[in-house]
């Protein structure tokens, strides 16, 4: 996502993965501090995520649940990285995570 402008629904941006490749992505629903989904796509490949945020008295808890799909031979692909889509996504968490206890001193 960019950083220099805020989230907004249907903002748009390229992305480059750990396994170099460039998908697309969109901000399908976003809900400040609530809800946020998002849509990628590349080449025959379609991935969603969906985060909800829930305020806890630590900070928030972050539940996560996807979903990737492909049609034709990249059906293969996208049922590979499906099965590593869950370390993925923990990994970003975890980054975003870092980063906004940095950013708020903590």
């Amino acid at each position: 996502m960019p950083e220099d402008e805020e989230p907004h629904l249907g903002q748009s941006w390229t992305e480059l993965t750990v396994v170099g490749v460039r998908p697309s992505l969109v901000v399908t629903a976003f809900v400040p501090f609530r809800w946020w989904a998002e849509r990628g796509t590349w080449r025959g490949v379609e991935a969603t995520l969906h985060l909800r945020f829930t305020g806890t008295r630590e900070g928030c808890r972050v539940v996560a649940e996807g979903e990737v799909t492909g049609d034709g031979l990249y059906g293969v692909a996208a049922r590979s990285s499906g099965l590593l889509a869950g370390r993925a996504i923990a990994a970003d968490l975890r980054t975003a995570g870092h980063r906004i206890a940095q950013l708020s001193g903590g």
